[in-house]
């Protein structure tokens, strides 16, 4: 049996008080009725992937699964403690803050990686010019792509420094955080229509390969939902990362609210 692990603590940071998404802004966020602006979620689950990595090291950036749902908000410098226990062969995984569970999610260690056909993934670039939110924006079906990106170097450490990861394995071997393909995950919205404050809620992410500072990365990814829930709209994405164009990183599954009710109302 594998020794339990320690809960990570982490003061949590805001890294997106000056993005598009102003729910991350302290007085928009209010208006929705939070105390503040949210830590983005894709940062939360940076948060919670610190506990696999501690437990089987390399072999979990090259295959390993992680899920994570988010059912209340972490804020600026709060305490965010990330504890993790063995269940059914998994590790099962909270965040709590403030007194209040933030976040639940497992992250497993597959035998092998599945295989992907890349050629299931149409490459697809940004919009050339993003519409605005609306009725017809992610329609099932449609095909979105990011903009290329890398994440070596000193944008490694900036990010690494923003999540307050101190897991060595990433500069020594010049690899990329996994929490990194998350934020791949929110451009494939963001680069593709003009959003009003919004939501990541929830995501499952497969890991194909462990990713290099070298590499350059975007995501190929399809609208596979679009509804009505409690007056929220959301949209659902499936989604392959890929590096160079060439070689398949991360599968993923990634929702959002992408109208909460109060705009969707509107």
């Amino acid at each position: 049996m594998a020794a339990p692990l320690e809960p990570w603590r982490v003061s949590a940071f805001n890294t997106a008080k000056l993005s598009e998404n102003k729910m991350h802004d302290d007085n928009v966020a209010q208006r929705f009725g939070f105390s503040g602006g949210l830590v983005p979620g894709v940062e939360v689950m940076a948060y919670m992937m610190h506990l696999p990595v501690v437990r089987w090291g390399r072999e979990f950036l090259e295959r390993g699964l992680i899920e994570a749902r988010f059912v209340k908000p972490v804020y600026d410098g709060e305490t965010a403690t990330v504890s993790g226990h063995d269940e059914d062969g998994a590790l099962a995984i909270e965040v709590e803050s403030r007194g209040a569970l933030c976040a639940t999610g497992a992250a497993a260690l597959p035998e092998r990686a599945p295989v992907v056909d890349l050629r299931d993934y149409a490459e697809t670039a940004p919009a050339a010019v993003r519409p605005p939110i609306g009725p017809g924006a992610f329609a099932p079906g449609l095909w979105l792509g990011t903009a290329p990106v890398t994440w070596g170097g000193a944008k490694l450490r900036e990010y690494l420094a923003e999540i307050r990861e101190t897991e060595p394995i990433y500069l020594a071997n010049n690899l990329v955080h996994p929490g990194t393909l998350q934020r791949i995950m929110n451009r494939v919205l963001v680069d593709n229509v003009v959003l009003g404050p919004w939501i990541h809620v929830g995501s499952k992410m497969q890991l194909l390969a462990a990713a290099s500072g070298d590499d350059t990365l975007t995501a190929r990814a399809k609208v596979v939902a679009n509804y009505d829930k409690k007056g929220h709209r959301f949209a659902e994405f499936d989604a392959l990362i890929v590096a160079n164009g060439t070689t398949p990183i991360a599968h993923c599954h990634h929702i959002a609210i992408v109208q909460p009710r109060e705009l969707a109302a509107a």
